[in-house]
């Protein structure tokens, strides 16, 4: 009987211990000031240089008459 209810109650705090979420945390969601500011200066240029490139029409062609 011993055996059966240590045995019931070792079950009982796994499944337990199962369903509280996880804590931890990766190691890249520290931030990285020197990052950020690359990532920053990076998307402010893309902004500067992004203008769109206008081609020149050509005319219409005279007819050969």
């Amino acid at each position: 009987m011993k055996r059966t209810g240590l045995a019931l109650m070792a079950a009982v705090l796994a499944g337990s211990a199962s369903l509280t979420p996880a804590q931890a945390v990766p190691p890249t969601a520290t931030p990285s000031p020197g990052y950020d500011a690359r990532l920053q200066e990076q998307r402010a240029a893309s902004r500067a240089v992004v203008a769109p490139v206008v081609k020149p029409r050509r005319g219409k062609k005279p007819r050969a008459h």
